[in-house]
Parts: structure tokens; C-alpha cells; sequence
């Protein structure tokens, strides 16, 4: 697979803190890859640095082969780095389909292509049923997966998640994880997702990254990480 981003010491330094130092990071298209830590490891200012809302302080940021680092959020978003916050962001007022219609409106001017990609787009996030509800109608889960859709409509190509199944039910979380993988391997998206339900993480089977006090701790699959002492002793808790 190609490598679609990567990070090089990417830091972070406010005030004399330091929320990331020397992360380098990389990803594949195509691929989903978690992020976890305790409270204050620094992973939304990673998440904020390739997204654009934070600039590192040192460090480089490479999109799709081109040095994005100083590139701004609009930019990003244009050339196919979407970001979905921990509150989902959506139109109450509107429809689930004009929704989305809103979101492709911008890349698909002809009626008929737009409509095509709109119905494809809810087949893909699950809410083709859903279409003409309001969005405010719709459960906490079913407006986060409206919010990825809205992604997708803007033709997001890499998709950084902040919580994504926070206050969700089992249900809307196992139906999360479903939807992620196929957006992965069905679609070709690649995710990057800071996440705190281990559960949700270890169904996923994707690589994860784990951060402590801003630095890269351990890398690898979830079974290496959840077993090595350092890290059950910093954020998973010690077994018994």
C-alpha cells in the first residue's frame, strides 16, 4: 500500500509546554490506525496539527507526497483531510439527505451525478433509510455517523475521528466499528481515530499508537501494546 501522510518530529510547544515532541508517524491508505493515552498525552493536538487547527511548533507534515505543514484548514479540507470533533456538527433543521446534499454540493454541481453520489454516500454510512428524517429526529449515534457522511460528501480522503463512539450505545459502538472497517476496506478511506473504549479499539484489530506526556510510548498491534507493562502501568491499569 502507498503511504498517504506522515509526520516527521512533529512538535508542539505553548507556553513552555510541551504537548507533542518528535512524533513521526505514518499511515497507509487504506488503512485505519487508533490513537490512545491517558488524559493530557497530547493526541488531539495531534490530530489538530494534521488537521490544520494547530501549527507544530517544529516538525513537518507530508499529505499524499507534498510538505502540507503550513498549509492552512480549508486547505486541507480541499485536498481530502476531513476532521469529525467529539460533538457532531450537523444541520438539526435539515433533512439527513440534505445534509449530505449540502456537504456534496461543492464538488458536484450536475443534479443528477449529485444525486448519485448523495445515495451512494448514505448506503455507505447506513442511513439510506434514514434519509428523510431531520437530523435533530436522529440518536446520538446516527448524527456521528450523518457527520462522517458529510466527510465523504466533501470527498474527504483521510478522516481523523475524535471519539467517535463517545456516549454511544453497545449497539451504535459495534455498529461504529462495522462501519469504519468498511470504509476502509470497501471504500479505500484511510482513519486515523483517537479513542478511550479499549473494547471498541481491540475489535477494530488495527494498529495503535499510544501517547504519554506527548511522546510516542509504543507502536504496534493492539494484543503488543494492551500486554506491554509500561503501557498497562500509564493507561490501561496493571493486572491483577
Amino acid at each position: 500500500m502507498a503511504e498517504l501522510l506522515r509526520t516527521e518530529r512533529l512538535t508542539n510547544r505553548f507556553r513552555g509546554l510541551t504537548a507533542n515532541e518528535d512524533i513521526d508517524f505514518s499511515i497507509d491508505a487504506g488503512t485505519v490506525r487508533c490513537v490512545i493515552g491517558p488524559n493530557g498525552a497530547g493526541k488531539t493536538t495531534f490530530l489538530s496539527m494534521l488537521s490544520g487547527h494547530q501549527s507544530p511548533s517544529s516538525g513537518r507534515i507530508f499529505y499524499d507526497g507534498h510538505d502540507i505543514t503550513r498549509l492552512p484548514v480549508i486547505a486541507r479540507a480541499r485536498i481530502g483531510i476531513g476532521r469529525k470533533f467529539q460533538t457532531p456538527t450537523v444541520f438539526d433543521n435539515l433533512t439527513v439527505y440534505e445534509n449530505i446534499e449540502l456537504s456534496v454540493l461543492r464538488v458536484e454541481p450536475d443534479r443528477a451525478a449529485r444525486e448519485r453520489k448523495i445515495d451512494g454516500i448514505l448506503d455507505a454510512v447506513r442511513l439510506n433509510d434514514l434519509r428523510a428524517a431531520l437530523a435533530v429526529e436522529l440518536s446520538h449515534g446516527q448524527r456521528q455517523w450523518l457527520e462522517v457522511g458529510l466527510l465523504l460528501g466533501n470527498e474527504s480522503r483521510l478522516l481523523l475521528l475524535d471519539e467517535p463512539t463517545a456516549g454511544m450505545t453497545n449497539e451504535e459502538t459495534a455498529a461504529t466499528g462495522h462501519l469504519i472497517s468498511s470504509l476502509a476496506s470497501e471504500h479505500g478511506l484511510t482513519i486515523i481515530i483517537i479513542e478511550h473504549d479499549i473494547n471498541f479499539i481491540r475489535a477494530l484489530r488495527s494498529p495503535v499508537m499510544v501517547l504519554h506526556l506527548g511522546k510516542v510510548l509504543i507502536e504496534g498491534a493492539f494484543d503488543k501494546v494492551a500486554s506491554d507493562p509500561t503501557v498497562r502501568a500509564v493507561y490501561l491499569g496493571t493486572a491483577s
